[in-house]
């Protein structure tokens, strides 16, 4: 019981961009909260004081969180921050010297209610930066269906809703990857995969990481 007392006192940081929330993201957040208090951080990208969506981060934040507390039934366990932001020119974080990136790292744990933290992420770049962060981020492998497979899914389905009526197989093709709470949010934001399904995806990698860009430098 101690133990389990101990364990549950101690935070667990999940890094990632959650866009959209899947199945296997939800199978990590819960494998982690047997255990942690867990604080998810999406990813944000700002530019302006407004969020930068892509075709790669098609759903904004509020959305994003929206997912993941219908999806744990608003658990008084589960905490989702806006802190992990990186604010335009994005290049500015390329250094982990820089004053940008060390204000990045304290943000992030700025209002973590405790000391004792782990950290996880299942993105091999998130991963190296969070060992440069100092967090020490536990072992973790790379989910089988990633958001990018279920991405690439919803614009499919789009493109193809046009030709097909009703929610077709593609439709039931994407959907087998996320719960059914996050699904009938993506539909609610139907226009946005409808957005992005003919864009390009306006994003640059660096150093492993996706940044929009626009505002990158």
């Amino acid at each position: 019981m101690g133990k389990s007392k101990s364990k549950k006192s101690t935070i667990a940081i999940f890094l990632a961009h959650l866009n959209p929330l899947t199945l296997s993201h939800e199978k990590i957040i819960q494998s982690l909260l047997n255990d942690y208090k867990v604080y998810v951080f999406p990813v944000r990208f700002l530019k302006n004081n407004e969020e930068v969506t892509t075709r790669s981060f098609p759903f904004s934040f509020e959305t994003r969180k929206q997912m993941i507390l219908e999806s744990f039934g608003y658990d008084e366990n589960i905490f989702v921050l806006e802190n992990y932001a990186f604010v335009s020119p994005y290049i500015r974080y390329l250094s982990p010297f820089s004053p940008p990136f060390q204000k990045l790292r304290k943000n992030i744990i700025a209002n973590l209610r405790g000391s004792d933290f782990i950290t996880y992420t299942g993105d091999r770049a998130e991963r190296v930066l969070l060992k440069i962060f100092g967090f020490n981020p536990i072992l973790a492998n790379r989910q089988m269906i990633s958001s990018t497979d279920v991405k690439n899914l919803l614009y499919r389905s789009a493109l193809s809703y046009k030709t097909l009526s009703g929610y077709n197989h593609l439709d039931l093709e994407w959907s087998n990857f996320v719960s059914p709470k996050v699904g009938e949010i993506i539909k609610k934001n139907w226009n946005i995969v409808e957005r992005f399904s003919n864009s390009g995806d306006n994003t640059i990698r660096v150093c492993g990481m996706k940044f929009p860009k626009d505002g990158f430098i």
